[in-house]
């Protein structure tokens, strides 16, 4: 007894001390002191932070919950117990523990797993407590039973729910079903322990407390939007209110010896009946819930936790594949429709998946998926999706698509690399105080180009914009605005070689060999002027780019150099300082100055 209280004494401390630090330090730690949940949660009912009212409220309601605590702790009474009292009370302690703690280790596990556990232990502790209450009147056990049994059902109705298999009924109406039964149980529960005896009145008067929870807080619950209502001080009022529950069945637990109370003696008859009850409502559910192997599945929904990440094919055990695919087949990120309707089940998807696999072409693809009833059977199936149900059959063409993320990144710099091999300086013998060269990436479907920009300009999205409205109204493809300018290419490509270089004074001409030259001007507040860099993404430059303010602030001139070669289109672009806001279009072409 001196541990135990040593532990009550120290866990209820802790928990002061806990709302003592963060009433004065940190919203977080007094979140966790007066909440007991984890303080990420704060953020998504108090992103700006708790205002002193709801400061107020947690410090209020924590110091009301450590109250119960203290009550909780309570060591148990003493005295003899029979198996069924017994059984009972850990039972309790059980369901206290849970509603303390154990609840969020559950959490972090599948949902069934938590109604799984939550369905079989009240359906034995229903079950017990017909057995060890004395009711003295059969009527009120029979009503008794009735309502333990209606609750059971809602528990049962939670689980066909989560296994999307036939429900009960609309989830309002089991819902308002359940809180009006709730309630009813809760009061014949009561009047039979005050008819037995046993317990204090402090007990029964936590238990008619405990009505409170149906009375006020789930009517308050649905009036305002269900339970994640907005209002922080009602969420913190209802954990506390919820706690004078786990009071009452704590007491309820410590108090089971019957303190030398007459028993009601059983026949052997009935004793039999009830063993056989005991074990087909332990028993039972459990059993309901495992599936034949050839039942329809749904594992995943569009939206389930570990879909949104899609890994590589040589990521993945052999085991993990058919998942993969299946999340791939029910995604509906970006709002787009899943490729197969919610209630395809697991099995007839990797089997319309395989089929996929076989399919001849394009259009046998879309007949098999308007049979399984996509309303995207229009798109077919790519290969980077089937590859996970066939990989023999897709790697076998597209062994690419069987890489895995490091052999993917490996494969990406192998190519970057080959591609910047190519590219070559045009300008070899004329160094410019910074320079470079490198291949370019545009974006596979159409790209207006790149820009050349002061990317620190705080005006720079309104100037590109600008620059792209100039862009289509020039002949040479190149749109300068302020800060920004964004060169066009003439051929229709989606790499190109670049070389910038940047010189303290204007560079000669030399326009031989080029088919379109064009200078304009361009202004940097910032003394930043540079080409952006792929850095890791698909567009953008795909080497570092110096910066070609050499200069520092102020005015510069910008000429580029485009030609078509046989290894594809190439850049040059030089820079200058100069003051001129004239626009040139040299090589052949007429001279032109706006």
């Amino acid at each position: 007894m001196l541990l135990w209280r040593i532990f009550r004494i120290a866990v209820v401390g802790v928990v002061l001390a806990l709302v003592a630090v963060g009433a004065v330090f940190s919203d977080d730690v007094l979140w966790v002191g007066a909440e007991w949940s984890y303080p990420g949660l704060l953020e998504f009912y108090a992103p700006d932070g708790l205002d002193a009212t709801t400061r107020v409220v947690l410090i209020v309601a924590a110091l009301v919950k450590a109250q119960l605590l203290w009550l909780i702790l309570r060591p148990p009474a003493p005295g003899p117990l029979d198996r069924r009292e017994r059984a009972l009370r850990w039972l309790l302690y059980l369901a206290v523990a849970y509603d303390l703690v154990l609840w969020f280790p559950l959490g972090l596990l599948p949902d069934m797993v938590d109604l799984v556990f939550c369905l079989v232990l009240w359906s034995a502790v229903y079950v017990l407590y017909l057995l060890v209450i004395r009711w003295r009147s059969r009527v009120l056990r029979a009503a008794a039973g009735a309502m333990f049994a209606v609750m059971v059902a809602g528990m049962v109705n939670e689980v066909l729910d989560e296994l999307d298999l036939l429900e009960l009924g609309p989830g309002i109406v089991i819902g308002w079903g359940l809180m009006v039964c709730g309630l009813v149980e809760t009061v014949l529960t009561l009047v039979g322990q005050h008819r037995d005896g046993r317990w204090s009145r402090g007990t029964l008067t936590f238990g008619w407390l405990s009505l409170s929870t149906y009375v006020l807080v789930f009517p308050l619950q649905f009036l305002s939007g269900g339970f994640a209502s907005d209002s922080l001080v009602l969420t913190i009022f209802m954990d506390a209110m919820a706690l004078v529950h786990v009071v009452w069945l704590a007491a309820t637990a410590r108090e089971m010896p019957s303190g030398g109370l007459p028993a009601e003696p059983l026949p052997p008859a009935r004793r039999r009946l009830v063993r056989v009850a005991v074990a087909a409502v332990a028993v039972l559910p459990v059993v309901a819930l495992i599936q034949p192997e050839s039942a329809p599945r749904t594992t995943f929904s569009g939206w389930s936790i570990g879909c949104d990440e899609f890994r590589q094919f040589g990521d993945l055990k052999p085991e993990e594949r058919d998942d993969a695919f299946l999340c791939r087949a029910r995604d509906q990120m970006g709002g787009v429709p899943p490729m197969f309707p919610d209630s395809t089940s697991d099995q007839q998807i990797l089997a319309y998946g395989r089929e996929l696999c076989r399919a001849r072409d394009r259009e046998a693809q879309v007949a098999l998926l308007k049979e399984a009833g996509s309303e995207r059977a229009s798109w077919g199936v790519d290969a980077w999706d089937l590859v996970y149900v066939c990989p023999e059959i897709i790697g076998a063409t597209q062994p690419e698509l069987l890489r895995s993320s490091e052999e993917v990144e490996a494969a990406n710099k192998a190519y970057i690399a080959e591609m910047n091999a190519n590219c070559r300086d045009p300008w070899p013998r004329t160094k410019g105080v910074v320079q470079a060269t490198a291949n370019y990436s545009l974006f596979a479907d159409g790209d207006y180009g790149y820009f050349v920009l002061d990317p620190k300009d705080e005006r720079g999205e309104t100037l590109a914009e600008q620059a792209i409205d100039r862009l289509y109204k020039d002949d040479a493809q190149v749109g300068a605005a302020g800060s920004s300018v964004l060169v066009g290419h003439i051929d229709d490509v989606i790499d190109l070689c670049l070389t910038v270089k940047a010189f303290r004074a204007a560079p000669p001409l030399r326009l031989a060999g080029w088919d379109q030259v064009t200078e304009v001007p361009i202004t940097t507040p910032t003394g930043h002027l540079t080409v952006p860099e792929a850095d890791g993404g698909d567009v953008g430059a795909n080497a570092p780019m110096p910066n070609l303010a050499i200069e520092g602030k102020g005015r510069y001139r910008l000429r580029v150099y485009v030609r078509l070669a046989d290894a594809g289109e190439e850049h040059l672009v030089v820079v200058f300082p100069g003051t001129s806001k004239k626009r040139l279009r040299l090589k052949s072409w007429k001279y032109d100055s706006e």
